[in-house]
């Protein structure tokens, strides 16, 4: 009898993360498989929850939609900074990942999204927040 991958086991998957246009935006190929204890939030929700049930080498379409993977955009969580306030040896380039820190002390990744002569458009969104998320999944062990 095949076992089915259940919350608390160790699994080893390969797979393929697509945007709604098809655009790949993650992958296992040509590297060793993602392993994680399955039910243990180590991954996002929606696809951790997909592969219970899965028996090895069994393979997967999963549709997981924001709730389930990184949470909705927020508009408010997007702030314009005086470039001032960015020291000179800090790139603000669109793209460019880096890290604020609250009040408290918290650091928080953010994304260089855009500026101006004087700001700097700084998004403290997950880079996929708002989107659907599409993987092809493969279970490839069960320790």
């Amino acid at each position: 009898m095949t076992k089915a991958a259940t919350a608390g086991d160790t699994l080893s998957m390969h797979y393929t993360g697509k945007l709604d246009d098809g655009t790949v935006f993650d992958s296992s190929e040509g590297r060793d498989p993602l392993t994680f204890t399955a039910g243990e939030g180590q991954i996002i929700p929606g696809l951790d929850s997909a592969v219970l049930g899965m028996e090895v080498g069994e393979s997967r379409s999963v549709s997981i939609p924001p709730a389930e993977a990184y949470g909705e955009r927020f508009d408010d969580r997007v702030q314009q900074v005086p470039r001032e306030a960015i020291p000179d040896n800090i790139p603000t380039d669109p793209g460019t990942q880096l890290q604020m820190q609250t009040q408290d002390g918290q650091a928080i990744p953010v994304t260089v999204t855009g500026g101006t002569e004087t700001h700097v458009e700084l998004d403290a969104n997950h880079p996929l927040a708002g989107k659907t998320l599409h993987f092809d999944v493969t279970l490839v062990e069960i320790a």
